[in-house]
């Protein structure tokens, strides 16, 4: 679209093949890593034998957990606390299994060479003796007390059990008051799928180690080189400092390049141990086995309404799969970052949690797009949608009741967290005009005369977009007309170049084309906890702001001895200091050459080099989304027939990057909602869905036209006026989709995610059978 700024920055270099991607990286000398996984869910490990391996042409080194904690490698666990003060078990996480594994992918040695291929002939030959065990993969199993045990240390395979952030005895007696008193109590149970987050770019790493220096070197995708570094610093045991982290294009995160893997810190010490740098690319099967994955929860959770269809209590139990080893973030994705999503854009007056994290012998889950929020907005709106046909009331006029007043605002929920802006009913409104709700039945009479179901379904959303901790941005001047504009997130996709680099130069008067930017490099020592939580624009904006002002501020005082002119006269206009009321100027970038000098002579404290850091507060983006579904009753397929997103994500800064981000989601969104489906064999705890062979995918023809507009209330927590707007799309589109689907089912029937053609096939059987005499 023409929005009339210019295209994204980006896009030439990596459309036309000039993209620099981990693959690119190039070291002399280098060696190639093999991991040995585990073909078991869960097996003790009575004996590990690298001999054969060893004897392989080419074989650098074959590494077991042996020879790791021999080189000082211990536990790499860095896990982020749930507030509430819950206690929660953290059992070891190491980097090879030693004594027992528990997933089928896990990593019990690593096999060097001076090729890849003899890499992987060395890998086949290092022979493992297991001792197999029962093993649980179903994560409502895994609480039952027969269920085999991931770790001895967690009674019910419980990681965490989390009753809010500041658990009440009278709070959990009002709200059990509030449902003995309700005129109707509506309950469901959903289940929110394992999904394989399947980026493009497989996972890999360059590592290197200078036995000179002391100090590690890790090429590697990630969402920020700064938060990766620290990560791996502490699975190595090292100070920050040691480590340089250095990230380049990165073809797809998610949420999944967060922080470290296992393999990070063992391809490390393999390049100290053997003395050269040592590559290691994923394949798709290894990728599938071994890449954090996400979701796998199961929500019960009850409604309670008055007579006149009024919210007045939400009680909530659900239990989340953490896989068999915890993640940075996953616990804290499954209770925390759900429960500040309650109670949407809906005034409940009271909320009960209990939230169980759960160990099952399945690859660990971590942070994928909207990372509890989701789960969190797909509970509360298939609940909603649940109450109205149970009480007969039509769904949108249900949420009409119960939305937040504009007088409520700023909103305290009944968990504490504050909602400060939103305009929910013109909001939706407008959601249900640009979808043309109004002429809807028109449509499904047309589908039903073709022998097909349509249906409708609304998903309303208000999430969630962290700010904290905070971001910096670094503005340096390295000479001649440039500035040069450094960041310490890592894009993936979002347009951070073509946004960050506008923002300075607007803000400085410059044309854009002066300003460059920087990141990836651990070492530009800008603080950054990464591209995650939909809070970069927040964050990175509100620091680009403040380095621009300071860089402002400290040059007006450099210009007035240049122009010999009182500090109180100068002011700044486009890209020039002046003395006001004159024709005197000097550049901004005469200015920067000039200011060193000053420094020298003592006549100011800094040069114009400048580094600020900003701690925005969290934001609370929201929508409304509309889908239109299709049904053919015969075979089950359901057609995405239409889809329009109306969201208020604050101020929009540049239109096309916002676009981009809500289609991204939505398109995940629908792949979870109909297609993919992360399946384990309960008894082998094998991955069924081990390749795209059997893990489906969405495509761009099972998406329609996505009509989208925004419905913009800025923000009142940063300078910029924005809200985070990057998960919003998968968020919202969970809920409108599967209740569309739901519209379009006989009355009655159940689904539950993903609605493939054999589910809904089978919903519908059923239904003829329920019907016949």
């Amino acid at each position: 679209m023409n929005d009339g700024f210019e295209p994204r920055f980006e896009d030439f270099r990596l459309v036309t093949g000039a993209g620099h991607f981990l693959d690119d990286e190039r070291a002399t000398g280098a060696a190639y890593a093999a991991f040995v996984r585990s073909p078991h869910a869960a097996a003790g490990i009575r004996a590990i034998d690298t001999g054969a391996a060893r004897a392989v042409p080419g074989v650098v080194a074959a590494l077991t957990a042996a020879d790791l904690e021999c080189a000082g490698l211990g536990d790499i666990n860095l896990i982020t606390p749930v507030p509430g003060g819950a206690d929660m078990v953290i059992p070891p996480h190491r980097a090879l299994a030693g004594d027992a594994v528990r997933h089928v992918g896990d990593p019990v040695a690593l096999v060097v060479a001076d090729s890849e291929a003899a890499a992987r002939d060395g890998a086949e030959r290092v022979a493992v003796e297991y001792e197999a065990r029962q093993a649980v993969t179903d994560l409502a199993g895994a609480v039952r007390p027969e269920a085999p045990r991931v770790w001895p240390q967690a009674p019910g395979n419980v990681a965490v059990d989390w009753h809010g952030f500041a658990p009440d005895p009278d709070a959990r007696r009002t709200l059990d008051d509030a449902f003995a008193k309700a005129a109707h109590i509506v309950r469901v149970r959903l289940i929110n799928q394992r999904i394989v987050m399947a980026p493009m770019e497989p996972r890999g790493a360059l590592a290197q180690y200078d036995a000179e220096s002391g100090r590690y070197t890790l090429y590697c995708a990630s969402q920020s080189a700064i938060v990766l570094r620290q990560h791996v610093a502490a699975s190595l045991g090292v100070s920050a400092e040691t480590v340089r982290v250095v990230t380049g294009d990165v073809g797809g995160a998610f949420g999944m390049r967060t922080t470290a893997y296992p393999e990070y810190a063992a391809l490390l010490l393999a390049a100290r141990m053997t003395g050269r740098p040592v590559r290691w690319l994923a394949t798709r099967s290894e990728g599938f086995l071994s890449d954090n994955q996400a979701r796998d929860t199961v929500t019960e959770a009850a409604l309670a309404l008055n007579a006149d269809g009024r919210f007045l209590a939400l009680d909530i139990d659900a239990l989340a799969s953490m896989g068999a080893y915890l993640t940075s973030h996953g616990p804290f994705i499954a209770t925390a970052n759900f429960a500040r999503c309650l109670p949407g854009m809906y005034d409940i007056p009271r909320i009960g949690l209990r939230i169980r994290c759960v160990f099952t012998n399945t690859v660990p889950t971590g942070p994928y797009r909207g990372a509890g929020r989701p789960e969190a907005n797909y509970c509360l709106e298939r609940l909603i949608d649940t109450a109205a046909r149970q009480l007969g009331i039509d769904p949108v006029e249900l949420r009409r009741r119960n939305l937040i007043q504009p007088a409520q605002l700023p909103f305290k929920t009944a968990l504490g967290t504050v909602f400060d802006s939103g305009d929910f009913a013109p909001l939706i409104d407008a959601a249900l005009l640009r979808a043309d709700v109004a002429g809807y039945p028109q449509r499904r009479a047309r589908s039903a005369a073709r022998g097909k179901r349509r249906g409708l379904g609304v998903g309303c959303f208000l999430e969630i977009a962290g700010g904290q901790p905070g971001e910096g941005a670094k503005i340096a001047f390295p000479g001649g007309s440039r500035l040069l504009l450094s960041i310490g997130i890592g894009p993936s996709g979002q347009g951070h170049a073509t946004l960050y680099r506008r923002l300075a130069a607007e803000r400085l008067g410059l044309p854009v084309n002066q300003v460059e930017i920087a990141h990836g490099d651990s070492d530009s020592g800008v603080p950054s906890a990464g591209a995650v939580a939909s809070r970069s624009t927040m964050s990175v904006g509100s620091a680009v702001y403040a380095a621009v002002d300071a860089v402002i501020e400290k040059g007006r005082r450099a210009a007035a001895h240049i122009l010999e002119a009182a500090e109180a006269d100068i002011a700044y206009r486009d890209g020039a200091f002046e003395i006001a009321g004159t024709d005197r100027r000097v550049s901004l970038f005469e200015v920067a050459a000039a200011a060193g000098k000053l420094v020298q002579q003592g006549l100011i404290a800094e040069d114009l080099d400048t580094q600020r850091s900003v701690d925005a507060l969290p934001s609370f983006p929201n929508g409304c989304h509309v889908a239109e579904v299709e049904i053919d009753p015969d075979t089950g397929r359901v057609v995405l027939a239409a889809y329009t997103a109306v969201d208020d994500c604050g101020r929009v800064l540049q239109p096309v990057l916002v676009e981009g981000q809500v289609h991204g989601g939505v398109a995940q969104g629908v792949g979870q909602a109909l297609l993919e489906h992360g399946v384990y064999d309960p008894a082998s705890g094998q991955l069924l869905a081990g390749s795209f062979m059997d893990y489906a995918m969405p495509r761009a023809d099972d998406l329609p036209a996505i009509a989208g507009s925004f419905h913009p209330v800025p923000s009142r927590r940063n300078p910029l006026g924005v809200k985070g707007v990057g998960e919003a799309g998968t968020t919202a589109s969970l809920a409108a989709v599967i209740n569309a689907v739901a519209d379009a089912l006989p009355p009655g029937a159940a689904i539950d995610m993903p609605a493939t053609p054999e589910a809904v096939w089978r919903v519908f059987k059923q239904s003829e059978k329920g019907a016949k005499p």
